[in-house]
This record gives C-alpha cells, sequence and structure tokens, in this order.
C-alpha cells in the first residue's frame, strides 16, 4: 500500500494493485472539521484521483477513532468576515463537489459522529456504510444557516422529501439503526468494521470493468431527476459509450472462455 499526502489534512492510501483507493479525513485534533486549508485538500485530491484512470473505486475513510467528521470548522467560520466568508464559500463547496463528481464509485466508510458537512461528504458518495456507533444528520438550522454541501439536494434523493424536511428542519441527530431504517446508510455493520467493511465492498465493486464503472456511474447520476424517456437516452448513450471498448470485448471472451477477464480500462 503507498500513501500521499494532500496538505496537512486528507491522506490518500492506494490499495493493492492502486484500483482501490482511499480518501482518509486525517484531521484529528479537530474531529476532522473542515476548515478552508482541509476543503482544498479534499478538492485537490479528488481532482487527482478523478484523472487518474487506474482508480476504479474511492473509499472516503476517517483516522478519527470518534469521528466521521463533524461538519464546518465553526471556529474559522467565526472569524472570517463576511467578505472573507464570500470567497471562502466556493473554496468549501469544491470539497464536496469534488467527492460527487467522481467518475468512479464512491463509497463512505462512516463511525462515530458524521454531523452536517460531514455528512455531506457521505452523501456525496454512492453507497454509505455505516458501524453501529454512527450518529448522523444535518444540524445545520439550529446554528442560523442551512446544509451547503448538497445536502438540502442529496438527502431528500435518498429518503424523500418530506422526510428530509422533517430531518432537516428538526436538526435533529440520528443514531445508526434509526438511520439505517431511514434509508440515510446503506449497510450497516458492526462497531469498528464500518473501513474493513467499505473496502471489501470496494474491492468486489473493483473487480469489474472500469468503462463500465464510470459509465454505468454516469448514467445513474445523469438520470436523476429526469422522465422515464430522457432518462432512457441517457442510459442508451451509456450504453453506447462502451459496447464497442476493449473492455466489452475482454468480458464477454473472457465469460466465454470461464476465466476471470484481465481489463483493459478503454
Amino acid at each position: 500500500m503507498s500513501e500521499e499526502r494532500f496538505g496537512e489534512f486528507v491522506l490518500v492510501r492506494r490499495h493493492e494493485d492502486g484500483h482501490v483507493v482511499e480518501l482518509a479525513l486525517d484531521r484529528p485534533k479537530a474531529m476532522n472539521a473542515v476548515s478552508s486549508e482541509m476543503a482544498r485538500s479534499i478538492g485537490a485530491a479528488c481532482a487527482a484521483l478523478g484523472g487518474d484512470r487506474d482508480v476504479r473505486v474511492v473509499v472516503v475513510t476517517s483516522t478519527h477513532e470518534r469521528a466521521f467528521c463533524v461538519g464546518a470548522d465553526l471556529k474559522e467560520r467565526n472569524s472570517l468576515t463576511d467578505a472573507e466568508l464570500v470567497r471562502q464559500r466556493p473554496v468549501a463547496r469544491g470539497a464536496y463537489t469534488g467527492v460527487l463528481e467522481l467518475p468512479v464509485p464512491t463509497v463512505a466508510a462512516v463511525h462515530g459522529f458524521a454531523l452536517g458537512g460531514g455528512f455531506e461528504l457521505a452523501l456525496a458518495c454512492d453507497v454509505i456504510v455505516a458501524d453501529r456507533t454512527a450518529v448522523v444528520g444535518l444540524p445545520e438550522v439550529s446554528v442560523g444557516v442551512i446544509p451547503g454541501g448538497g445536502g438540502t439536494q442529496l438527502l431528500p434523493r435518498r429518503v424523500g422529501a418530506a422526510r428530509a424536511a422533517e430531518l432537516i428542519f428538526t436538526a435533529r441527530r440520528v443514531e445508526a439503526a434509526e438511520a439505517s431504517e431511514l434509508g440515510l446508510v446503506d449497510v450497516l455493520v458492526e462497531a469498528g468494521r464500518d473501513r474493513e467493511e467499505a473496502l471489501a465492498l470496494a474491492a468486489r465493486i473493483g473487480a469489474n470493468s472500469p468503462v463500465g464503472l464510470r459509465a454505468a456511474k454516469r448514467a445513474l447520476r445523469l438520470g436523476q431527476g429526469l422522465d422515464l424517456r430522457a432518462g432512457l437516452e441517457v442510459e442508451d448513450a451509456a450504453w453506447r459509450a462502451v459496447a464497442f471498448s476493449g473492455d466489452r470485448a475482454e468480458g464477454v471472451a473472457a465469460f466465454n472462455e470461464k476465466r476471470t477477464p484481465q481489463w483493459p480500462g478503454e
């Protein structure tokens, strides 16, 4: 396993053959509160990973024992003037859109607190694996703002408009069991196993065609919110992009020859 650091607070670990990559939030002294510097680092790491054709899956994890991420760094926010806050806004957005726009499947490994912007980083992923210590929520209205990292748009897409409204308006924290029942997280595992299970899931995903994975993600994301007819056109365009690829040829050949595919990734 190789490691690369983006700034002080983000660690990228490449597992095994480099197809599964871990983006680790690593600001333990602040329970991974997202400062401007950390937001820049998340955005930079995502830009690098998004352009790396060897990457098939990204797993977002935390190095803190009791938290995934507690959200925005409110101590920093409290020190900003209005003008500074305006300038900081694109930096903050860059972290969340960086994760959201990764072209490969993404898995969040959540334990402990995942609140506000921390939960929004998880919501930006395709699948959320959480252990039984997880506590999630979007408490922004309790401090006079609103979810600004995609929460008002991503949460209703997961759980429906009314449920999202209740959670955002009440600012309440949701513990793991209820979070699983409501669909706020996708896979619930025993305490301490979120990272292990997320990496195992990523390995299963990463065994598949990299061309197929990227095209399937593109179709899933672009089709959200469209009517069925338009969504099927998005799917057809994605199918055409992979139908004549080297991966498709190799996949069919490997199936017929009863062997493991050796994906060319093109």
